[in-house]
């Protein structure tokens, strides 16, 4: 018995110092930005003079295989930092991004749709409750106070003060991210890479707002667009699709409801490409006469809807499993289905 609590004590010790071991590696969080393996290669000895015995005769050189002598300078070892740099990220469309150490710049046509950038700038900190130290709406500058920037790759998360500004270059808007202070604790922070980091940071935080801000209002203004008109067309090739009298941008906000109302569930959407990925199960007989149409003879099924950008107009078309459009016949039937949902969708 005795022999038995000695070994349940030694396997409860083991277990609590397993579990204090793993604590203290889930809270240091330095192994997600340092190399990791044999570093033996730091101790590699330095070059050396080839001794060259007496009476030996060597082949002419050139010196065009000669290894130059290299100082090392910088970190080394596990004070490398091996995390890749953030990408600044054009998310709105006709806009271009400019990073460097000093600054992260959105750079947007300067058009009535971006007139009030400097109230939705605004806006977007005082939803995420970003104090601000100083503000001058007339030159539309900003200066933040502090802001914690938490972050699972970092053992103390790291503080920064942010100039935020919003300037009209000609034909063009730009806003203007640079740093106004970085600390890590109660350290200061100066290294261009990690400055360049946090810049990055806010930009890329601010353009997801902004792009979702317009991805809301061109879903809320889709309702009350006008009827489209949509005709029977062809590609290059000869090959049957559908002609939509409108934008590109107009239609891919509209598809999702136009589908959905003629029994086509989308599983899948990718705007650069203009490809819809959907599943075909159709509407019951009286879902097709609320529509004010007939049941199209195109099977039940997957299929893929390549929308095209032909400027003030868009075309359709769509393509089976097995890679075959629809048919002369059958695509005829979806323009006067799609003419009905666009319609239906209007009238909601």
């Amino acid at each position: 018995m005795a022999t038995l609590l000695q070994k349940s004590k030694v396997m409860k010790v083991a277990g609590l110092s397993l579990v204090v071991l793993l604590a203290a590696c889930s809270s240091d969080q330095s192994y997600k930005h340092q190399v990791s393996g044999d570093e033996s290669y730091l101790d590699t000895p330095p070059l050396k003079l080839l001794n060259i015995p007496a009476g030996m005769n060597l082949p002419l050189q050139n010196g065009e295989y000669d290894i130059p002598s290299v100082v090392p300078q910088g970190n080394v070892g596990k004070s490398v930092d091996i995390r890749p740099p953030l990408q600044t990220v054009a998310l709105l469309a006709g806009s271009r991004v400019e990073s460097s150490a000093q600054s992260s710049k959105l750079l947007l046509e300067n058009t009535p749709e971006y007139s009030k950038l400097w109230s939705q700038v605004n806006s977007f900190l005082a939803e995420k409750g970003y104090p601000i130290s100083q503000k001058d709406d007339a030159a539309q500058t900003l200066t933040t106070d502090w802001i914690l920037w938490p972050r699972s790759d970092e053992n103390v998360p790291y503080k920064v003060r942010y100039h935020i500004s919003v300037v009209q270059q000609g034909y063009q808007i730009v806003l203007t991210v640079s740093g106004a202070g970085l600390e890590q604790g109660d350290k200061a922070v100066n290294t261009p890479s990690e400055i360049q980091r946090y810049n990055t940071l806010m930009l890329n935080a601010l353009t997801g707002y902004l792009n979702d801000q317009k991805e809301a209002s061109a879903q809320h203004n889709t309702q009350n667009d006008g009827a489209l008109s949509v005709q029977s067309g062809g590609d290059n090739t000869g090959l049957p699709q559908i002609i939509v009298r409108a934008p590109y941008n107009v239609i891919w906000n509209r598809l999702p409801y136009a589908l959905e109302s003629i029994g086509m569930q989308v599983n899948d959407r990718t705007r650069s490409t203009g490809a819809i990925e959907v599943t075909y199960k159709g509407l019951s007989s009286s879902g097709w006469k609320a529509l004010g149409v007939e049941a199209p003879t195109i099977s039940e099924g997957n299929y893929k809807l390549q929308v095209g950008d032909l400027d003030n107009r868009s075309s359709l078309q769509f393509i089976s499993e097995k890679g075959k459009p629809l048919t002369q016949s059958e695509n005829d039937q979806m323009v006067e289905v799609l003419q009905a949902a666009f319609s239906k969708a209007t009238n909601k």
